[in-house]
């Protein structure tokens, strides 16, 4: 039997009790999804800002980029959440919440800094919720997608974003 601390008890309690009430992206008063902060309950080490703001883009971080964005996509196989949206780092299978983290994780021990790596609520032109990660260089802001495997510039992305973290993974905004 695999012993939990209480705090880490009590969020997953607080999770599956939450889950089925609250839509999966809920935001008040610039607050991170409610899904991320059950998350960053159980894992505070993965949901840091620090370093700087953006990254100085240059042909080996693009490359580093694309790479990871290209590993975590085939990595993981599509599911969607049943219930309540839970975000899960290290998934096998998962849904663009997973993916995100996966890549946030992998960017992160890959040297870049976390301040630079933003979460982002957008809306498909099918109009689907769903996740990206955006990094910000110093020369454009590149969008990570597990829908897509080419890596894009914010310009180049057909989606209508809805709330961005900030240099702080905790504090979003509209």
């Amino acid at each position: 039997m695999v012993h939990r601390p209480f705090k880490a008890t009590l969020a997953a309690t607080l999770a599956a009790s939450l889950f089925s009430l609250v839509p999966s992206y809920s935001f008040a008063a610039s607050a991170a999804p409610l899904g991320f902060q059950l998350f960053c309950l159980q894992h505070p080490d993965h949901c840091r800002g620090g370093g700087k703001a953006q990254v100085e883009l240059n042909d080996e971080i693009l490359q580093q980029i694309q790479q990871i964005n290209s590993r975590v996509n085939r990595s993981i196989r599509p599911r969607n959440d049943s219930g309540g949206d839970v975000w899960t780092l290290g998934a096998t299978s998962g849904d663009c919440e997973d993916y995100v983290l996966s890549k946030r994780h992998a960017l992160i021990n890959a040297g870049l800094p976390p301040s630079a790596l933003r979460l982002a609520h957008v809306v498909t032109r099918g109009g689907i919720d769903h996740a990206i990660l955006i990094v910000k260089t110093s020369s454009q802001d590149l969008v990570l997608d597990n829908l897509v495997n080419e890596v894009v510039s914010t310009s180049q992305m057909n989606y209508r974003v809805l709330a961005v973290s900030s240099a702080d993974p905790m504090v979003w905004s509209p």
